[in-house]
């Protein structure tokens, strides 16, 4: 009889641990959300950059910097835009300035056995030489937050970093797609990341600049670069 008991009870308790770890996973759905790409699919603008990357533009990181080799090119039958990772850090900014708007984008690192610290980024709001910037890093299941630096009101660069405010990550590890979406409406900047905000910024000093991506030593592969800007 004790020995139904015990199985009973460790049963129940089995039988509690699963329907909480199921009502855990429920709730983690729920609270996911769309893609604004998804949810509002009208007025997007595709800025992948065409085989000459006409259009667009390097700068080092830091802009006093000397650039490396040509690292970026276009896949065209693949749609996508591919850093190779090998001629040093620096970004590519779309030759445009934009205010108020949302960018869309998705990327995979290709993966490598034995390497780590896999490292890239994207762009809002960026000056023209890139000495003024605002970044969405992400790495290898890690990251997914926004830092940078930004005008302050008295007109000097302040750095900002809102990497405390994101718990666990979003990001997918290399050689898995990620969809990430910055969105800057006045001086608010939000950042999405396969399906959760992960961390808002409120004190954006410039009402507009250039999006763009990173190359930070890795290969990093981008699609389905869109925009929508907010007229």
């Amino acid at each position: 009889m004790l020995d139904n008991a015990r199985y009973s009870l460790k049963a129940t308790s089995t039988l509690l641990l699963l329907t909480s770890c199921l009502l855990w996973l429920q709730a983690t759905h729920a609270e996911e959300t769309k893609s604004k790409l998804q949810s509002e699919p009208d007025g997007w603008v595709d800025v992948l950059p065409p085989a000459d990357l006409k259009g667009w533009y390097r700068v080092s990181v830091p802009p006093t910097g000397q650039l490396g080799r040509e690292q970026w090119h276009v896949d065209a039958g693949q749609k996508l835009l591919i850093c190779d990772g090998d001629g040093g850090h620096d970004m590519l900014l779309l030759d445009k300035e934009i205010s108020d708007a949302t960018f869309h984008l998705e990327f995979r690192y290709t993966k490598v056995e034995g390497k780590t610290g896999y490292n890239s980024g994207a762009y809002v709001r960026n000056s023209k030489n890139g000495d003024i910037w605002h970044q969405a890093q992400f790495g290898d299941a890690k990251d997914g937050f926004l830092f940078g630096q930004t005008p302050g009101a008295d007109g000097q660069k302040k750095s900002f970093n809102l990497s405390k405010q994101i718990s666990g990550t979003r990001v997918k590890p290399a050689g898995e797609w990620n969809t990430m979406e910055i969105t800057a409406a006045g001086k608010v900047l939000t950042l999405w990341v396969n399906g959760e905000v992960t961390c808002q910024f409120d004190a954006c000093g410039r009402d507009k600049g250039y999006i763009g991506v990173e190359g930070e030593g890795y290969r990093v592969e981008f699609r389905n670069l869109k925009i929508k800007e907010k007229h």
